[in-house]
Formats: structure tokens, sequence, C-alpha cells
């Protein structure tokens, strides 16, 4: 029995280390990563449209927009963003509802390495692994890599695809409106459809767009 237990404790202790093994791997630019949710459709045979592109060849109207949708602290944050983390921390405690507070760095480290679904064990393991891949590649790597494995459908996953997919179009030709749809999906893009915006949908665009023009100093990690 104690030998049995011991074998386990070192399993356990080589998948809690496999993921930041995996950081320093996909640190290197032409390694491709794919997310757990490409990983389960093709487990389950259903496949996947996925077509990577390089930074470079992504509209930077589409990067401004996801920044100021999801993580509009990304270039000044270290993975986490501590305030908002506090807060939901807080409101949990008070047994209030809890708001998102998600940065990229941390819904990337969700993407590669763990799965869906809210609760305390997920974002417990998410938070090291946020720290470490914004501590390992640089925020143009990040960004890279999350707009790359983003769902943007169902089987449908990151910008190129997402790009041709919804607009008959590529990453890089994307225009301000569209860039602004398919940030606003992000959050369930299974019931926002990017092409099929509902009004509210149209309404929160709206928002994104103002704020992806006067985005200046926000991205200014990614843009010299």
């Amino acid at each position: 029995m104690r030998r049995l237990l011991k074998r386990a404790l070192k399993w356990l202790v080589v998948i809690a280390l496999l993921p930041f093994a995996l950081i320093l791997l996909y640190a290197v630019d032409f390694v491709r990563p794919v997310s757990t949710l490409m990983l389960w459709d093709l487990v389950t045979l259903q496949g996947y449209d996925r077509q990577w592109v390089e930074f470079e060849d992504i509209a930077p109207v589409l990067v401004q927009s996801v920044m100021m949708s999801e993580d509009g602290q990304y270039c000044s944050h270290y993975g986490v963003d501590v305030v908002q983390l506090r807060g939901v921390v807080e409101d949990a405690l008070d047994g209030e509802s809890t708001r998102g507070a998600s940065t990229i760095p941390m819904q990337t480290a969700k993407n590669l390495f763990l799965w869906n679904g809210r609760s305390f064990v997920r974002k417990g393991l998410e938070l090291p692994l946020a720290l470490g891949a914004d501590a390992v590649w640089s925020k143009k790597r990040l960004m890279e890599i999350y707009l790359n494995i983003a769902e943007w459908g169902p089987g449908i996953y990151g910008v190129e695809a997402a790009a041709r997919h919804h607009f008959k179009t590529s990453a890089k030709n994307l225009n301000r409106k569209q860039a602004a749809l398919l940030a606003v999906s992000l959050p369930n893009p299974i019931t926002r459809v990017a092409s099929k915006p509902s009004r509210g949908m149209n309404r929160l665009a709206g928002v994104i767009q103002r704020r992806a023009r006067g985005s200046g100093d926000y991205i200014k990690c990614l843009y010299d």
C-alpha cells in the first residue's frame, strides 16, 4: 500500500508540473499549442477548424477590441489583476454574486491546461499557471497564443478560422465592427454569434469600438 501511495504521489507531481514544462516549450515561436477543448474535439472525433496566424498578421483593431473587452490592464499586470481578484474574493465572502476577473493570461492558461466551468479549484490552479505564462512569454507571444486558441463557435478556434467562418475574410483584414463583434462574442461564442449579432451584441460592440479607438497607451506593450 505504501509503495502504491508513493507511486501515485509521483504521478500527481508529474501531472502538476507538466503544464509548467509546456509553458517553457510554448515560449518557442514555431510551436503552435492546442487547447483542451481542441483536444476533446479530436478525442470525440468531432474535429475542429484552426488556422494558426502570426501576431503580425492579425488586424490591430482585433487586438485592441479583445484587450478592451477582456482585459484592459493587460499591459500593466503580471498575469493576474490583483485589484479585480480581490473584489471577487470579497464579494464571495460577503455572499454576493461574483463578477468575472479573468485576465487574458488566466483565460489562456485555462484554455491550454484546464477545463471550462466555474469553481474555486479550477481558479486556484489557473492563477499560478497564468503567472508562469506571463513571466516566461512576452506579452506579444501570450496574445498570439490566446487569439489562436480562443473558441469562436462550435469547432471554430483561433481568429483566422473565426474571421473566415463569420465574415469571409482573413484575420488581417478585419474591420473595426467585425473585430468588436468577435470580441464581445468571446465570453460565450455558442450563444453569441458574431456574424448574427443580437441588438445587445451590437450595442456592446459599439462600446468596444469606442474603447478600442482610445486604447492608446493600454496596448503599448504590443505595438512599439
